[in-house]
Formats: C-alpha cells, sequence, structure tokens
C-alpha cells in the first residue's frame, strides 16, 4: 500500500483518522476524523493550531472558551450536496462536541498565530461553485478559503460524479514562488458513494521521483506533499473528498501541468 493513503482506525475516544504534521512528515497541515453516536462527547485543546471543525454529517452542539451554538448541522450524509455548518477555533483554546444525532466530524488544523475569535461559518456563508464543464464538471463548497478570515487554513469540499474528473487539468502547489505558485501541504478525505467503491488519485513531479497511482476507498485519506494530484470517480460511484491546505503563505496559486494544460482550451463537446 502506498504511504500516502492514511487508513481508518478506530479509538474509544471517536477518532477513526488522524494525520499529524510528524506522521505526515511535512509542517503544516493537521487532520483528525472523528465518529460518534448520539450523546458521546469529544473535547480538545487547540494549543498552537487553528482548527475548522466541519460537521461532514450530523447535529451536534459545539461550545469553545467564550462561545456556545446548540443545535448545528443539517445534513445526514455529505451526499445531501447542501453546505455542511463549521467553527472556525483559534489557537490557546478548547472546543467540546456533543452529539445530538449519530455525527461524522472532520478536524481541520493548521498553525494559528492571532487569536482571532472563534466564530460559526454557516451554509449560507459558503461559497457554492460549479467548477469544469463536460466530464470535468464538479461542484465545490469554500467552506474556509482565503478571502474569509484565518492565519494558516484553507478548507473546501468537492462532490465529483461518477465518471468525471476532479483537481483537473492537473495541477500542483509546492513551490514558494508567489505570485506564480504557492506551497501548500494538502490532505484529501473521501467518502464514495456506493460505499465499496473507490476513486483514482494519481500523484506525481515533474522529474517522477515521485509517480503513485492510488485506489483510494471510502473512509481513507490521501496526504499529497508534492506534485500534481488529479482525481477520478469511476462510473456509478459518486466521490466527495474535503481538502484542508495551508502553508507559509495563505493564498492558492497553482501550476498546471504543462503537459495537460492545453485541455483548459479544447472545445466541450
Amino acid at each position: 500500500m502506498s504511504n500516502l493513503i492514511v487508513k481508518p482506525t478506530a479509538s474509544p475516544d471517536g477518532t477513526v483518522l488522524t494525520i499529524t504534521p510528524q506522521s505526515a512528515g511535512w509542517s503544516y497541515v493537521g487532520f483528525q476524523v472523528i465518529r460518534l453516536s448520539e450523546g458521546d462527547v469529544f473535547r480538545q485543546a487547540t494549543e498552537t493550531n487553528e482548527v475548522c471543525l466541519v460537521l461532514l454529517s450530523g447535529v451536534a452542539d459545539i461550545a469553545t472558551k467564550r462561545e456556545t451554538w446548540t443545535g448545528i448541522g443539517q445534513r445526514m450524509s455529505v451526499f445531501e450536496k447542501i453546505p455542511p455548518y463549521s467553527v472556525y477555533v483559534p489557537h490557546d483554546d478548547e472546543y467540546e462536541v456533543r452529539a445530538k444525532t449519530a455525527l461524522e466530524l472532520a478536524v481541520c488544523k493548521a498553525p494559528g498565530t492571532s487569536g482571532r475569535s472563534a466564530r460559526l461559518i454557516a451554509p449560507e456563508q459558503v461559497g457554492v461553485e460549479i467548477r469544469g464543464q463536460g466530464s470535468t464538471e464538479r461542484q465545490i463548497h469554500n467552506i474556509l478559503p482565503e478571502q474569509e478570515s484565518a492565519d494558516s487554513l484553507l478548507v473546501v469540499e468537492v462532490f465529483t460524479p461518477g465518471g468525471h474528473w476532479s483537481s483537473y487539468p492537473p495541477h500542483k502547489h509546492d513551490r514558494d514562488a508567489l505570485p506564480e505558485e504557492s506551497l501548500l501541504e494538502e490532505t484529501y478525505y473521501y467518502r464514495v458513494q456506493p460505499e465499496q467503491g473507490y476513486a483514482i488519485q494519481r500523484v506525481y513531479t515533474d522529474d517522477r521521483s515521485l509517480d503513485e497511482m492510488l485506489v483510494v476507498k471510502d473512509g481513507e485519506a490521501v496526504m499529497v506533499p508534492k506534485g500534481y494530484h488529479p482525481v477520478s470517480a469511476p462510473p456509478g460511484y459518486e466521490v466527495y473528498y474535503l481538502n484542508v491546505m495551508a502553508g507559509p503563505v495563505r493564498t492558492w496559486k497553482f501550476h498546471n501541468d504543462p503537459e495537460h494544460a492545453w485541455i483548459l482550451s479544447k472545445p466541450v463537446v
């Protein structure tokens, strides 16, 4: 198995998947998935990180040191394709999540420095767009884009229909070379419907020192430390993924693979 794929492993506190900068061998992005039953509680201190809590499915009460939100969440599956409720929590804070229903929670982490206030990101604040055309068309939910307040984190979710491609044409963001390209580490957390399906993701560099073709199953994550990283959803299977990105500068400037950039000018048939 590729060392870029992270598989779920259940823990007593509800944690089913964990990526840290130490386990990934990088500097910025941390990620967890928590699954709770109704009435279960998950608590964690943010320490030196800012955190974006994304309610992937289910309803919860969430409290930080100074704020409380009750009964947030509306979708029971990511494949309802409506924007999620999320909560931003700054560094040097803590949060408690109390599940009101069965709950799947994503915990997105990156270095925090400014001491911003905790805030709710309601569905109506999430930018929704259709990106691409033809077999590259997919639905985007911009949960925490660079236009919204944060220190490091960029968070977005993508719905790729069966038979379509996303993160396409192949692009990368692994050089600190602004304004042309920004250096951003990235994780992909996958859900697939029907769940016996899979996604295909290729991760490769120009010199092919990294060149892996990954078969990713429902509930698994992929770490993208560098290189281009397109995704394909096989016919009959809808693919969802949550992206978390962070780097030295909080901006998304990507570079398309020059071998495939011509696709952008190709007429849709």
